[in-house]
């Protein structure tokens, strides 16, 4: 099976602007491929994994991938899917994400031989345009009319879109007409929410220059009641372990639904499509394994295989069936007093009250024992013990060790 037809096979392609001369370009190695990375954060994060998985198949069948970081358009934010207007940041906060992003790319894409993936950051033709210049360079390729027409407007215009949200998806086109004309890139991927600002690059391309460029847009990794993934009660899902530790990493996916479950293996591991499709007839008990599966290959994937594995361990060791040696570990100041104390300084919850009332609710066991309003305070036994199993609900389990 070729690269395109793989594609569509798992589910990946939601839009494109040429089919058959996208599919000539990818299956026979001839696409230079861009995907932008706006540096909103000092991490990548779930959100991205589409496109981090995307630019490694693509790569692995001959393409050469383009790694766009936004250090430019991240001073204006981009309006897409939102309601809101971004926070505005520094040059140097920009620059460290930046950097931070490098790393992490670098165990997804290959940066060496001959398609190795090619890094710019678009601050470094941006930042230096003369804006009389652009006016008359680009200005008169864009209709007013179909911009305000464009889904990534209309969601800002019942709060008020700015003027400098408005040049968003002119500066995207430019970053497409500049990386085509300096690198020879023929070709834009960015998620489906991106589609108007990539159109807009292939018809600046066209009337400036003569020449065609593609786009396509990958299908955004939504659950199955509709919402995007990647978001937990304690925030976003990083890449970075700082963040996100492989434990939790691994537990997210763990803990997809069933529904999810195939689908998210299809359109982010690389395991055969064939070995995938066998897998359509589990149910109950099989499923887990499934969910097993996709923990492991993802956390592989983004952390490494070592702590894919350690990982398992520790899930087995929380749920049963592995042994309490494996269990993940959370430190605690040996001078905490009561439960609530423990659960706040380990990230449990986010305040002494939430503690309690999980509590008071049943949803807190130590050692096996669901806790009470009367068990609020720490007992001399588990002090001298110096550790305990602690259960947070049905899905999170910690070893407390007191120091």
């Amino acid at each position: 099976m070729k690269i395109y037809e793989e594609l569509i096979e798992r589910g990946l392609i939601a839009q494109v602007t040429d089919e058959n001369e996208i599919k000539e370009l990818i299956n026979n190695g001839k696409a230079t491929f861009y995907i932008g990375f706006d540096p909103t954060a000092d991490s990548l994060h779930v959100g991205h994994f589409m496109a981090l998985c995307l630019m490694r198949r693509l790569q692995l069948a001959g393409n050469r991938p383009v790694v766009l970081i936004g250090g430019g358009t991240a001073m204006i934010g981009d309006p897409s899917g939102r309601t809101d207007m971004r926070s505005m940041m520094t040059k140097e906060t920009i620059a460290h994400n930046v950097e931070c992003f490098k790393k992490q790319m670098a165990r997804f894409i290959n940066f060496e031989g001959e398609h190795g993936a090619i890094v710019v950051n678009n601050a470094d033709w941006l930042m230096d345009l003369n804006y009389v210049e652009v006016l008359r360079e680009v200005g008169a390729c864009f209709s007013v009319n179909n911009m305000l027409r464009a889904e990534c407007y209309k969601q800002r215009m019942e709060k008020g879109l700015s003027f400098l949200e408005f040049n968003y998806m002119i500066m995207q086109s430019y970053d497409f007409y500049h990386l085509y004309k300096t690198l020879g890139c023929n070709m834009q991927f960015g998620g489906d929410d991106q589609w108007s600002n990539m159109l807009g690059g292939t018809e600046l391309i066209r009337k400036k220059l003569g020449k065609d460029a593609y786009a396509m847009t990958i299908t955004l990794l939504m659950n199955s009641e509709g919402k995007k993934m990647g978001k937990t009660a304690k925030g976003a899902v990083w890449l970075d372990a700082n963040k996100t530790t492989p434990f939790e990493f691994y537990q997210y996916w763990r803990n997809v639904s069933d529904q999810d479950v195939l689908k998210c293996i299809k359109m982010l591991t690389f395991l055969p499509v064939e070995e995938i499709k066998a897998m359509e007839s589990w149910e109950g008990a099989e499923l887990n394994r499934a969910k097993e599966i996709l923990a492991f290959e993802l956390t592989k994937l983004v952390h490494g295989e070592e702590h894919a594995i350690a990982s398992e361990k520790q899930t087995k060791a929380a749920f049963g069936g592995g042994s309490a040696e494996d269990m993940p570990v959370k430190e605690v100041d040996a001078s905490v007093e009561t439960v609530m104390d423990v659960m706040v300084a380990t990230g449990l919850t986010k305040s002494k009250g939430e503690a309690r009332r999980l509590i008071e609710g049943g949803g807190v066991s130590i050692n096996d024992k669901k806790l009470t309003p009367d068990d609020f305070n720490l007992t001399s036994e588990l002090k001298s013990a110096g550790e305990f199993i602690l259960h947070k609900g049905k899905k999170v389990h910690y070893k407390i060790v007191l120091r």
